[in-house]
């Protein structure tokens, strides 16, 4: 029990014991002695006696408590402290010896000891920085290499949190949405479907090697991509992660679409002409056409283009068949990204698959039938379909399915003629047919409902794994193998991902009215500040701006007219921050703005909250200063003067006080997030805690 206590209320606890002891030591003393003189006359003289000498020992003592409190107590509660902040927190500032001169030779003593661990850990560092030049000179050329790569690159955890991306993904996923970030869920930029199934199917072939090549789509349906997964990791029973490939066929098909339309226009344009050419020249009687030789000549020279276009024109309609257009498609990738096209535009779709692989153009099939189904919702002929694929023979059936009236075939047949897509206005949709070998026509069934029936003329049922093909690059990310526990109580504060933010403010009283003008956040993933992932937008306060409220913050009325309104910056906050414990200095001022918008934007900001000014005061006690300046000013953080009282300036300042904080903590023996929750609660009285 007393180990919990501080040392400077052990030592109060020690004079007050000492206090109590004398003074029962002098009741006791005196009693007796009255006792034994046995003389009534005398006890108001021993009662004055006994009431002068309490008031004098407890006087006595609480003097002597003070000087030991000032003069020992508190001193060694800073000395310690500043030996916490060098020996975890890497602060190298010289330590004040004057505030413990009463304590002989520990002063010196401890900051020698200081001296000496800086200097050891210069040596040690100038030691590791020789030994590690080697792998971050291949680090920064595999990065390199990565971020040049002509195609996407995501690496997942087990649990589907991103652990790297390269630029060429951010264009990819990130394109119309928010940017990709570290330790969050792929599925908030691609469609779970699937990613999900092909994960699946690798860990079920037990092939540590194994590949799976499919199709996905953006979660807002404007890409189709192809991709390609391969497991990495997944030792002492832990789930694998996966690297993920990704290619944008979106563009690649259309352009595709247009060369063989372009072709297909060129031989059909061509090919009527020469055969007209060859049946008028038979008919001419020889020699009629030109004077001797010329005549024969004329002939053989349109027998050749006459046969040349018919052989080009059959071997085009032959590399249609093998061409790299044409690949086995998974039915259920291929019914998620109809899925999420037909859902972008405002209908309701469910879909069935049949665990088929199609060979056929995903995104000219996806093309079609979403636009299809747009043209229908257009009409006013159906706003809910039902996507099923079913075998058919040695092929594959699509049927897009409704309720409600039927679709006339010559209508069919001039949204046929239509472009294919808006950017494609020479591709129609009917080459997509023609592209394929099928047709396309409505069927009523025996429910009642209609449907739109495409046949694929090749598919085939899905029973063989992938081949495993040889890697060629290994590396290793902490990400991957970090052991996660969904209980944030019990987790490691360094496994923890926190988002740190700041407010700046009209003013200091949000029940009164006052509003955000300015937030701003950064990302702490895996122990470090990611420097790519900031949250930082001014606010339009639908209020005035107070000049005294301008003069700390610098923020105008001017600065906000445009600026997006409190309920559009905390949704995308909140969507920032999913998944994160939130850090904030003096934090119950900064969520009172945040959690009076809840009944507004239907949100909770119920994530775990930590307080910098509470972590502060578990380290240093309660006795210090806690203000930020005071704080960075402790940990040998420097913020800069045009970035003080700034929410990037100061989010930045917080999360680098934070990271410096999270070793003394650890070295105080609070490992888990429990832990410290625990107790910063016995420091109420500074603030309140919100968790």
């Amino acid at each position: 029990m007393l180990n919990r206590l501080s040392l400077r209320v052990r030592i109060f606890l020690f004079f007050a014991a000492l206090a109590v002891g004398a003074l029962i030591a002098l009741g006791v003393g005196l009693t007796l002695g009255y006792r034994r003189l046995g003389s009534p006359e005398t006890l108001d003289a021993f009662v004055q006696g006994g009431v002068v000498a309490a008031f004098a020992i407890v006087g006595l003592v609480a003097w002597v408590w003070y000087l030991f409190d000032v003069n020992v107590a508190k001193p060694i509660d800073i000395l310690a402290g500043a030996l916490r902040a060098r020996a975890h927190a890497d602060v190298t500032g010289e330590m004040n010896a004057a505030i413990a001169r009463y304590l002989g030779d520990l002063a010196p003593a401890a900051t020698a000891a200081a001296a000496s661990l800086s200097e050891t850990r210069n040596a040690l560092a100038e030691a590791v920085a020789r030994e590690t030049t080697r792998l971050t000179d291949e680090k920064a050329r595999l990065e390199a290499l990565l971020s040049d790569v002509p195609v996407g690159v995501l690496l997942c955890s087990g649990d589907h949190a991103l652990a790297f991306y390269n630029g060429q993904a951010v264009d990819l996923i990130g394109a119309g949405s928010a940017a990709p970030g570290l330790d969050r869920q792929v599925f908030d930029y691609l469609r779970q479907g699937p990613i999900q199934l092909a994960h699946e199917r690798l860990m079920a072939t037990g092939d540590p090697d194994a590949a799976s090549d499919l199709l996905c789509t953006t979660v807002n349906g404007a890409r189709v991509m192809a991709a390609r997964m391969r497991l990495m990791g997944g030792d002492n029973g832990a789930i694998p992660g996966y690297v993920l490939t990704l290619r944008d066929v979106t563009a690649d098909m259309a352009s595709q679409a247009r060369r063989e339309a372009l072709l297909a226009e060129v031989f059909d344009r061509v090919r009527r002409p020469a055969a007209n050419l060859a049946t008028l020249i038979e008919v001419i009687p020889e020699g009629s056409a030109a004077p001797g030789r010329l005549d024969t000549a004329l002939r053989e020279e349109v027998l050749q283009l006459a046969q040349a276009v018919t052989e080009l024109s059959r071997r085009h309609d032959e590399s249609r068949d093998d061409g790299w257009p044409l690949t086995m498609t998974r039915d259920f990738d291929l019914l998620e990204g109809l899925r999420a096209r037909i859902e972008a535009d405002g209908l309701g779709v469910t879909t069935t698959a049949a665990d088929l692989l199609l060979r056929c153009n995903g995104f000219e099939i996806i093309a079609l039938i979403s636009g299809l189904a747009e043209e229908m919702g257009k009409q006013g002929l159906a706003r809910d379909f039902d996507l099923q694929v079913q075998e058919d023979g040695t092929g594959g059936l699509i049927r897009l399915i409704w309720a409600g009236a039927s679709l006339p075939m010559a209508l069919l047949d001039q949204w046929l003629e239509r472009p294919l897509e808006p950017g494609l206005s020479d591709v129609a949709r009917r080459s997509v047919l023609a592209m394929h070998a099928t047709e396309i026509w409505p069927e009523t069934l025996p429910d009642g409902r209609y449907c739109l029936c495409l046949p694929i003329p090749q598919a085939r049922r899905v029973v063989r794994r992938p081949a495993p093909i040889a890697r060629a690059v290994v590396y290793d990310f902490d990400l991957l193998s970090k052991a996660r526990n969904a209980k944030v109580q019990d987790a490691r504060l360094d496994d923890l991902t926190y988002v740190v933010f700041d407010t700046e403010t009209t003013g200091l009283l949000p029940a009164q009215g006052d509003e955000i003008v300015q937030i701003a956040a950064v990302r702490i993933v895996n122990g470090r500040r990611v420097d790519g992932e900031v949250f930082d937008t001014l606010v339009n306060p639908r209020r005035p701006i107070p000049l005294s409220s301008t003069e700390v913050h610098g923020i105008t009325e001017a600065m906000v007219q445009d600026a997006p309104f409190v309920e559009e910056v905390a949704a995308r906050f909140h969507k920032f921050a999913e998944g994160a414990v939130l850090i904030a200095h003096n934090a119950p001022f900064d969520m009172e703005f945040l959690r009076r918008l809840e009944p507004k934007l239907g949100l909770r900001f119920d994530h775990p909250v930590l307080d910098t000014v509470l972590l502060s005061a578990v380290v240093y006690g309660q006795h210090e200063v806690h203000s930020l300046d005071a704080l960075t000013h402790r940990l040998g953080i420097t913020i800069p003067e045009e970035a003080r009282h700034t929410a990037i300036g100061d989010t930045v300042a917080t999360a680098d006080a934070f990271l410096k904080l999270m070793p003394m903590l650890a070295g105080l023996g609070l490992q888990t997030f429990g832990e410290v929750v625990g107790e910063v609660r016995r420091h109420g009285r500074l603030l309140k805690d919100l968790n």
